[in-house]
């Protein structure tokens, strides 16, 4: 770290000690997506007055980070500062920037990841002024999102013998009011909520038998039970996140036990999509949240890793490309088909003012009005990526800017319309 980012690190560390630390549900000043797909596990930006067509070469770029590290983290917003994640030699490190894109600090967190697809996954998570990240061998920190301090840390395969396939963890942690939740799939654990201030087990449940699969929980109350709900091997799960009892399960059986895409929950419904021919799913749960009913499953929408969005009754996301599924609009309560777009080509995106922005894995960009009556792609532009490596982090619209990661590169661009 530099002289420069030592010093303001200092600064920083002192300023934080008068602020208020506000949680991930609250309302706070300046750009705030504290997590992975935002503060309401629903992909859509609250931004609005943006921009409806870019330039031919792409709205004005605001800056760009060259120093990430190896990964595909994407990013999370608070504090007036912006965390990723990336691989450095041998140590895998949470990165904090100013919103001017400057370093600000970096703290190592456990060992880079050398398996399959070698590289940073999961992206940090904010609460109360402490960044939460968990490394691909299973190490959870935290952090004080000020300074990087480490303020804890816990191993998930010594405490709770984690289970995990080919790609490692890739879990991106939610935080539900004092608990850290997390899948580690051990024998010890297969479902854990941490005490966020120390890193202590507050509950380890062992009731499931399955290992984790690359999936990230979303957290919801349903007919007043709080639940976090995610998927594992073969299996949509529930559980009661306050408790960490096993509330309810249902098949849902992916090639490769691939169970990437993070659910989708509305009005008692879930929604839960995998790639390689699997598909998706719609189940309803019960009133009591002990059991649920599969309302359709359909093989046309098989997100691999993209990502889904619910819009106005209907479901987006990009199928599998190894089907040449394309990207689909598709009924949510009932699973029909609305129509297909291959021009997008494995397209992994967000909602913003009523667009979706996002990228291919070929770091082409695009700006998309879909709707139930059709698609149309408004523009389009390459980032100028400096490696053959996929773009396979998902974007972020936030405080008017969007952020695209791009390997050991982050891009933010500038959104605003004029006034």
């Amino acid at each position: 770290m530099t002289r420069t980012a030592r010093v303001a690190c200092l600064f920083l560390g002192l300023f934080a000690l008068a602020a208020p630390r506000l949680g991930a549900g609250e309302a706070q000043p300046g750009p705030w997506w504290p997590r992975f797909h935002g503060p309401n596990y629903d992909n859509i930006s609250p931004d609005t007055g943006l921009l409806k067509q870019w330039p031919g070469d792409g709205p004005p770029l605001a800056w760009k980070f060259s120093e990430c590290g190896r990964g595909y983290a994407g990013v999370a917003l608070a504090d007036g500062l912006i965390f990723t994640t990336g691989d450095f030699d041998d140590a895998e490190c949470v990165l904090a920037l100013d919103l001017d894109g400057k370093l600000v600090w970096r703290a190592e967190n456990g060992k880079a990841w050398k398996g399959a697809y070698p590289g940073s996954r999961t992206t940090p998570t904010y609460d109360e002024g402490m960044v939460f990240h968990l490394n691909p061998t299973g190490r959870i920190a935290a952090f004080d999102a000020r300074s990087g301090k480490p303020l804890w840390a816990v191993d998930l395969k010594r405490e709770f013998d984690a289970q995990f396939g080919l790609w490692g963890l890739c879990e991106n942690l939610a935080v539900d009011g004092p608990r850290l939740l997390c899948a580690p799939g051990g024998t010890k654990g297969r479902f854990v909520a941490l005490d966020k201030k120390t890193g202590k087990t507050l509950w380890a449940n062992t009731e499931f038998g399955e290992a984790a699969a690359f999936c990230s929980p979303i957290v919801v109350t349903h007919q007043g039970t709080r639940q976090l709900i995610t998927m594992m091997r073969s299996q949509i799960v529930g559980v009661n996140s306050e408790t960490g009892a096993l509330l309810w399960t249902h098949p849902h059986t992916a090639a490769y036990c691939q169970n990437v895409t993070m659910p989708v929950y509305h009005q008692g419904l879930v929604a839960a999509s995998s790639g390689h021919s699997t598909g998706t799913r719609v189940v309803k749960l019960a009133a009591d949240s002990r059991s649920v009913a599969e309302v359709w499953a359909g093989k046309e929408l098989d997100n691999c890793h993209g990502g889904l969005a619910l819009l106005g009754g209907h479901l987006y996301g990009h199928g599998c490309r190894l089907y040449n599924r394309g990207f689909s609009c598709v009924e949510f309560a009932t699973g029909k088909l609305v129509w297909t777009e291959k021009a997008l080509n494995k397209f992994s995106f967000t909602v913003a003012d009523g667009l979706l922005v996002g990228h291919n894995e070929r770091a082409r960009v695009f700006l998309v009005d879909a709707r139930p009556s059709g698609c149309r792609i408004l523009s389009e532009f390459t980032i100028p990526k400096k490696t053959s490596q996929e773009t396979l982090g998902h974007p972020v619209v936030c405080g008017g800017r969007l952020y695209v990661r791009h390997w050991d590169e982050l891009f933010a661009y500038d959104l605003r319309a004029p006034k």
